[in-house]
């Protein structure tokens, strides 16, 4: 059930920069090691829901609900221009305290949740994505697709770890460069704009 073809397409898919990433290296830079962690943690649990509704076919209701993939899908699009904004404002302002409180670091993954959870072509991705790989002759397709999901998981956190904790390596040398901060801040606030436009602009 575990093949490679599975395992590869699953790297592939986890490795191209999307939203999730680009908060988590983003986290990384500004935010240091710890904030980073949070943020790919809050962006892998954020997938949960899409993985339950193709499991248990939810996906294909809000494929066939335009209302409902619509609302959601300009949901996903404001949050996005809000971070873009809030990121944008506090421009060459944003600091982190390496002992940073519980409830900083919950901040953090909460944004990186609402991030993905805002996503509707996730679940239809995953409904596409998950039967591929799951055998004719399997007596549990369900318990194979929990598998599989649980895999998909694992390797999306540790991916975005790895994403996060490189960025955050790099961290010290613009740290002391109040240019480079506003620049790398400013640029990050226009991608997510970008992608807020996209999301709101793309049809299913």
């Amino acid at each position: 059930m575990l093949s490679t073809e599975f395992l590869l397409t699953s790297l592939v898919v986890v490795l191209i920069p999307g939203t999730g990433v680009i908060y988590t290296i983003s986290t990384g830079l500004f935010l240091g090691c710890r904030g980073s962690i949070a943020a790919a943690t809050g962006c892998t649990i954020g997938i949960v829901p899409h993985l339950l509704a193709s499991i248990l076919g939810l996906s294909a209701i809000l494929h066939m609900s335009a209302v409902a993939f619509q609302i959601i899908k300009y949901a996903g699009a404001l949050y996005l221009l809000y971070l873009a904004w809030m990121m944008w404002r506090d421009t060459g302002s944003l600091k982190f305290d390496s002992q940073s409180s519980k409830n900083g670091l919950l901040q953090i993954a909460a944004k990186g949740f609402l991030i993905n959870i805002l996503n509707p072509k996730l679940s239809i991705f995953f409904l596409a994505f998950l039967p591929l790989f799951v055998s004719p002759q399997t007596k549990s397709p369900i318990i194979d697709m929990f598998l599989l999901s649980l895999v998909f998981m694992v390797m999306t956190l540790v991916v975005f770890i790895i994403y996060g904790v490189l960025a955050n390596g790099v961290r010290r040398y613009v740290v002391n460069s109040p240019k480079i901060i506003l620049y790398l801040q400013r640029s990050f606030a226009a991608t997510f704009a970008a992608l807020g436009v996209k999301l709101a602009l793309t049809d299913k």
